[in-house]
């Protein structure tokens, strides 16, 4: 596989000084392709690309690539319902849209990714699934693995070691899963439990399912070997020479305009902003001094922003001028850490000088930051 890998290297530097027309003709019927980076946004962004520009009728492509840390939501999803942000941040966990419906999932280098490109009338995941269990048995006879009906792939029958989602365009359509191999179990199910409460959204929920590693069962397996029996199947299903080309998600000259889409992907607009409508309503229990509060806040939030916000507080907490202020300060804002602890910080400053006012304000401001 080393040797492999370098022959691509070689390859891939001829390919770069030809036009990218030749590139992404070279290969009739079918195209398999890794990437080099392990950055999110860039591997989605690729997945976009080729969607929008590859001739689907001519060349079928496969995809393969991995990611460092991060967690991938669908594009109907709501980020705060679906996972830890305040753990994700303290991690440097990415969080990333992609632009295919299905659930939430955490990716890192022990996570393969694939996805199988074709025009929207020979798009058939069942198939492309099938094709990696064949792989897996090919691979290693003895693995109990089977593809059900929700279009997951199980382990022995009861642990999901791959999930599904698609993109169906008016021509074309791709169909990309996870294959997990060697993740991080512990950081998975940590990131992917919500801590958020009283949180009503109709953004599409994820299914939690057991999950296990493939090198669990089997350590003698590497993720190389993995990718080099998918490709192999996929070269003989599909008829073509089993060549795994390497591309950088970066190059402007392989892929005009993969730079926009990679930026695009990593926007708080894209990100959270795309997040269906969703309302909160709960009760922030807040110790102060010898005495513990119980604040009741209702927000809703559109397109990321906060569009109503009601801060019930004692009477007397805060000045009634400082506490409108607050509220009218929040509405319209992003429902976001970093931009209430600006607000906060702006307010504060004309607030009067009294220690115990700061106090209060400071205690009140830091339990609206943890419900971002």
């Amino acid at each position: 596989m080393v040797l492999q890998s370098l022959k691509n290297c070689l390859w891939l530097s001829c390919v770069l000084r030809t036009p990218k027309a030749s590139f992404w003709s070279t290969a009739s019927g079918g195209l398999i392709i890794q990437s080099i980076s392990n950055d999110v946004y860039q591997n989605l962004a690729v997945e976009d690309w080729i969607h929008d520009h590859m001739d689907l009728e001519k060349q079928q492509v496969l995809f393969l690539w991995r990611n460092s840390p991060a967690v991938v939501i669908g594009r109907h999803q709501n980020p705060w319902q679906e996972c830890n942000l305040r753990l994700l941040r303290q991690k440097d966990i990415k969080l990333a849209r992609r632009r295919s419906g299905g659930g939430t999932v955490y990716h890192d280098l022990g996570n393969i990714n694939l996805t199988f490109f074709t025009t929207r009338k020979k798009y058939e995941r069942m198939e492309n699934l099938k094709l990696v269990v064949k792989a897996l048995k090919t691979l290693r006879p003895q693995l109990d693995v089977h593809v059900t009906d929700r279009y997951d792939i199980l382990l022995d029958r009861q642990y999901k070691i791959s999930g599904t989602a698609a993109k169906l365009g008016r021509t074309s359509a791709y169909h990309h899963c996870t294959l997990l191999c060697n993740a991080d179990k512990f950081v998975l199910s940590s990131v992917l439990n919500s801590p958020y409460k009283g949180l009503k959204s109709n953004a599409t929920p994820s299914v939690p399912a057991l999950v296990k590693n493939l090198f669990e069962e089997d350590p003698s397996l590497t993720s190389e070997m993995l990718l080099d029996a998918i490709a192999k199947e996929y070269a003989t299903q599909h008829q073509i020479d089993h060549h795994i080309t390497l591309i950088n998600p970066a190059d402007e000259i392989l892929l005009p305009g993969i730079s926009n889409k990679t930026k695009e992907l990593q926007t708080w607009e894209w990100v959270y902003g795309k997040t269906p409508k969703f309302s909160i309503s709960t009760c922030l229990t807040m110790a102060y001094k010898d005495s513990v509060l119980d604040i009741k806040v209702n927000m809703d939030v559109k397109h990321g922003r906060i569009e109503v916000c009601n801060i019930d507080l004692p009477e007397q907490w805060l000045p009634p001028g400082l506490y409108s202020e607050l509220v009218k300060s929040l509405t319209g804002s992003k429902f976001c850490p970093n931009e209430t602890t600006t607000l906060a910080t702006t307010l504060l400053r004309v607030c009067p000088q009294d220690d115990e006012l700061h106090s209060r304000w400071s205690l009140l401001c830091e339990n609206m930051i943890r419900l971002m």
